[in-house]
């Protein structure tokens, strides 16, 4: 099996789109990192390192301390593909990711968008 080109690829190069797709909607960084800590466990320092080591998002979600079981009831389209069906699995973690900064931009309350309410 081939892997994605975006699995080699820092966090820290696409950290900052997700902020900027968040901010261009007038939502904010600190709801674009709380949405990084439900998902994937990493606290404000974890998350600093890893930006600051270019870690990539292969490692990013393989090193995760805490992935949130609830997201698997993360469901929709990315792309024009449904998360759910996604099978790689650091594809699917990616597009997790991908769709909670989407519905983030598009004015989702944070409580639904971390899926407790």
């Amino acid at each position: 099996m081939t892997k994605h080109r975006i699995y080699t690829t820092s966090f820290a190069s696409v950290y900052p789109l997700y902020v900027a797709k968040a901010e261009r909607k007038g939502r904010t960084k600190a709801e674009v990192d709380e949405i990084i800590h439900w998902l994937t466990g990493y606290d404000a320092d974890g998350l600093e390192r890893i930006l600051a080591d270019k870690t990539d998002f292969e490692t990013f979600f393989a090193e995760a301390p805490r992935p949130n079981p609830a997201r698997a009831s993360i469901k929709g389209l990315v792309c024009g593909v449904r998360v759910e069906e996604v099978e790689e699995p650091t594809m699917r973690e990616i597009r997790y990711l991908d769709k909670l900064v989407d519905e983030l931009a598009r004015g989702k309350k944070m409580e639904k968008i971390l899926r407790s309410a």
